[in-house]
């Protein structure tokens, strides 16, 4: 499974190269306003952004939690120390929607 993302991170990867590269004539018509392309992989990678962080954050805090959640029936007085590491977890889709709107008012 890990390989599996690998491999489709590294192409998605590759392929932004692609996607933002753009010539002198596409370079003008962005500066002159023109809305075409541009404003539609503005939006893409505003998704991609907020997709990913949350895919990311919700297998981070089904990890977390669970094993905080196992420490703390062992050991009820965990449960200070466990769950501040949850919301370090949550804080993974917050920050990919941070970089969604910098994507888009950029």
């Amino acid at each position: 499974m890990k390989k599996r993302l690998f491999l489709i991170l590294t192409i998605v990867a590759c392929c932004c190269a692609a996607v933002f590269a753009q010539d002198a004539s596409g370079a003008e018509a962005a500066a002159e306003g023109g809305a075409g392309i541009s404003a539609g992989i503005k939006y893409l990678a505003a998704a991609i952004a907020v997709g990913l962080a949350c895919l990311a954050g919700g297998i981070a805090v089904a990890k977390i939690g669970s094993s905080a959640m196992g420490a703390m029936s062992e050991n009820p007085e965990l449960s200070g120390k466990a769950l501040p590491f949850v919301g370090l977890a949550e804080g993974i889709c917050l920050w990919g929607m941070l970089v969604a709107v910098l994507i888009l008012i950029l």
